[in-house]
C-alpha cells in the first residue's frame, strides 16, 4: 500500500511542479514533454494510479496486481480528461481586445438629450462594460430615448439614430 500512496502523493507533487514552473521544464526538454506526454497529463495519470491502487488494495481483498491493473484503467482516464481539459483551454478564443469598431449596432441609451447639429451623451455597452460616448444624431433625440449605433467616428464619440417601435 505503501508504493501506491507514494506514487499518488508523487504525481500530486508532479502536477504541484508543473503548475509553479509552468513550462520551464517543457522548454528545457525541447518539446518532448507536449501533448499526450505533458506534465500535467503525467502527473494525473501517476497519482490517480497510486491513489486508485491504494483504495483497491486497502478495501478489497484483491492483490497487488488487480489494484494496479485498476490503478492503471483509473490513471488513463484521468490523463486523457487532463489531456482534453488542457486542450479545451488552449482553443479558448482569440483574446483580442473589443475595437470601436463594434459598437455599429449595438443598442444603448441616451443619457443626455442629443440635439440636432450637436452633441448629447449615450450609454453602451463595450466587451461587456458600460460606456459614456459623445453621441450625435439627425434629430432631436430625448433624454432616455432608445438608440442605434449607426457609425463611429472617433474613439470618444458616435453617431446614432433613434429606435422606432
Amino acid at each position: 500500500m505503501g508504493l501506491f500512496l507514494g506514487l499518488g502523493i508523487g504525481g500530486v507533487v508532479l502536477l504541484a511542479t508543473s503548475l509553479v514552473f509552468d513550462g520551464v521544464l517543457d522548454g528545457a526538454l525541447d518539446g518532448l514533454f507536449d501533448g499526450w506526454l505533458s506534465l500535467p497529463v503525467i502527473a494525473g495519470f501517476v497519482s490517480m494510479l497510486g491513489f486508485t491502487g491504494a483504495i483497491v488494495l486497502g478495501s478489497t481483498g484483491l492483490g497487488p496486481g488487480a489494484a494496479a491493473a485498476a490503478g492503471v484503467v483509473a490513471g488513463a482516464g484521468a490523463g486523457w480528461a487532463t489531456y482534453g481539459f488542457s486542450r479545451a483551454l488552449q482553443r479558448d478564443g482569440d483574446g483580442s481586445a473589443p475595437h470601436q469598431a463594434d459598437l455599429v449596432g449595438s443598442a444603448g441609451r441616451v443619457v443626455t438629450a442629443i440635439p440636432a447639429d450637436g452633441y448629447g451623451e449615450v450609454l453602451l455597452s463595450l466587451g461587456g462594460q458600460p460606456l459614456k460616448y459623445a453621441a450625435t444624431a439627425d434629430t432631436t433625440i430625448d433624454r432616455g430615448a432608445e438608440i442605434w449605433v449607426t457609425a463611429t467616428p472617433s474613439t470618444t464619440s458616435v453617431s446614432v439614430r433613434a429606435v422606432q417601435r
